[in-house]
């Protein structure tokens, strides 16, 4: 019998250190997603962003409330602390002040071009002062990328939209040459009136860690640790990979999650 007690007594310890250990989930939260191809379609209310957030707020047990905003404006909302979490973020100088990080993926970055762009390379893009280039406002992308697209902004070379969709219908009305585009946005490519007209060029650069995106300002460091470790045990046991593999070959899905 005192056995049995003392190990109803070590298993609710256990358990009781176990929910000690999670998030605080005293008050709710806010996760917004942005409308990005196989990241999250606004139109399916599905995606790979949404899949996780699911899987974030099932492991924590809290309450979070998740709602659809333009990539712009979560930035601002994480800076001032109006806004918990996004997701598939990534980093620079800046956002390292106001934001912290739980890398789930990464991914290379490739340059779509009009095949009567007469391009071959990036270094044909940037020396042709008739090529304009489009992105998704407050888009960072890698290294190359990142080149390319702030000499053209300084050149007066660059437009701005708030999703893929607009970037799309300007390329194929050759208002623009040439959008940067990652995996996500594969399915839109295989339309053949997009696929017919483009080409990719591969920017040589390392693929760039995505993550759940944390406010500084509304999460204290202990409780980002806690949640990041919530994206680690994803990743550890194999729910992550299963997730993409939902939407990508399960090698391009690996490639993807295991960096």
């Amino acid at each position: 019998m005192y056995r049995s007690v003392l190990a109803f007594l070590i298993a609710l310890g256990c358990l009781g250190a176990a929910h000690a250990a999670g998030p605080d989930c005293t008050r709710p939260y806010t996760l917004a997603l942005h409308d990005h191809g196989l990241l999250y379609s606004a139109q399916t209310g599905t995606g790979i962003d949404k899949d996780v957030a699911d899987e974030l707020v099932r492991r924590s047990g809290c309450k979070v409330t998740v709602s659809l905003m333009a990539r712009a404006r979560i930035w601002q909302l994480i800076e001032s602390g109006a806004l918990d979490f996004s997701l598939s973020g990534i980093t620079n100088a800046n956002r390292d002040t106001f934001a912290a990080f739980a890398w789930y993926f990464s991914n290379k970055y490739y340059l779509l071009v009009r095949k009567d762009s007469g391009v071959r390379s990036i270094a044909d893009f940037e020396r042709n002062p008739n090529l304009h280039i489009g992105v998704i406002r407050s888009f960072r992308y890698s290294a190359s990328a990142n080149r390319l697209v702030d000499q053209l902004q300084a050149e007066s070379r660059l437009s701005q939209a708030g999703g893929l969709g607009p970037l799309y219908q300007t390329l194929m009305l050759n208002r623009i040459q040439g959008m940067i585009i990652e995996p996500f946005d594969y399915p839109t490519l295989e339309e053949a009136k997009i696929r017919d007209i483009t080409t990719i060029i591969e920017f040589n650069d390392p693929p760039v860690p995505h993550g759940l995106i944390m406010s500084k300002k509304a999460l204290p460091e202990a409780e980002q640790e806690k949640w990041r470790a919530l994206i680690q045990g994803m990743r550890a046991d194999g729910t992550l990979r299963r997730i993409f593999e939902k939407y990508f070959n399960p090698t391009l899905a690996a490639a993807m999650v295991e960096f």
